[in-house]
């Protein structure tokens, strides 16, 4: 670690403290040439996939920009920036549980519609309008009526009848 004063290499740590739910460990370290006291914190490395868009460019998973994405499509409806923050950690823990070094933004998408349709649906058709690149009037009432078709109560199976057979 190289002092922020007086830029020597060689220091002491002084204390260690685990921080917020064991995300990081603080230390005070001390230089060994100037005296001077200094923190540090150390994070385990997220390796996150890169996120592969429409036109190939590559570039890593941005969580603000994930959950800002999704605030914008939730703006003015009743949904908790909880819920909002609870989606945005569901995919990113899926994306921790993937092998895969890189994933689509079509599939990210696809990720953050399955979650959006079931938290506010006014919210899913917005994301929809801007994820699947709505060029006319025709798909945006196509993508309501899906919606409206799911919602559809279906109706109860229906009870077998009892067998009555005659007797003589």
């Amino acid at each position: 670690m190289r002092c922020p004063f007086c830029g020597h290499t060689e220091d002491r740590v002084v204390d260690s403290r685990v921080g917020r739910d064991g995300e990081f460990i603080r230390r005070r370290r001390e230089c060994l040439k100037c005296h001077r006291r200094y923190t540090t914190y150390e994070y385990i490395e997220d390796v996150l996939p890169h996120v592969v868009k429409r036109d190939g460019r590559r570039e890593p998973f941005d969580r603000q920009k994930l959950r800002g994405s999704i605030l914008k499509a939730c703006e003015k409806r009743s949904v908790g920036v909880q819920a909002v923050d609870d989606v945005v950690a569901d995919i990113e823990a899926r994306l921790h549980e993937r092998a895969e070094k890189e994933i689509s933004s079509l599939e990210l998408g696809d990720m953050v519609m399955e979650h959006l349709q079931k938290l506010d649906q006014v919210a899913y058709v917005r994301f929809a309008s801007v994820y699947r690149q709505f060029k006319d009037i025709q798909q945006f009432m196509d993508e309501v009526k899906g919606l409206l078709k799911d919602d559809k109560p279906k109706p109860p199976p229906a009870r077998p009848r009892p067998v009555v057979r005659a007797t003589k």
